[in-house]
């Protein structure tokens, strides 16, 4: 539910004749509800929770570093490659491997 929609349902609820006070409380307890069941469900509930979830947080970020990396490497070493065919077929095309002989 979007904050706009929110805020025209406690608008309305007031012109009926709730308090605002009361809505809002509402609101704030129904959000806490929600996400209570959705902690339950994702099965973060417990004390542990914060620190699983920083221990998790740390560990893709050092799988996103570590797979960087390779894509980095790989790149080099395509690179190197290519750049020393060139070169070899340069120096074919120019003669110079007939100098090394």
């Amino acid at each position: 539910m979007s904050g706009a929609v929110l805020a025209q349902l406690i608008a309305r609820g007031v012109e009926e004749g709730a308090s605002l006070v009361t809505l809002r409380a509402i609101v704030e307890e129904a959000g806490e509800v929600g996400a209570t069941r959705a902690l339950e469900r994702l099965g973060l509930t417990d004390a542990r929770a914060g620190s699983d979830m920083r221990e998790l947080r740390d560990l893709l970020a050092a799988w996103r570093d570590a797979k960087s990396q390779v894509w980095k490497g790989a790149w080099k070493a395509v690179f190197g490659w290519v750049s020393a065919a060139v070169l070899a077929a340069l120096a074919v095309k120019l003669g110079f491997a007939e100098l090394v002989r």
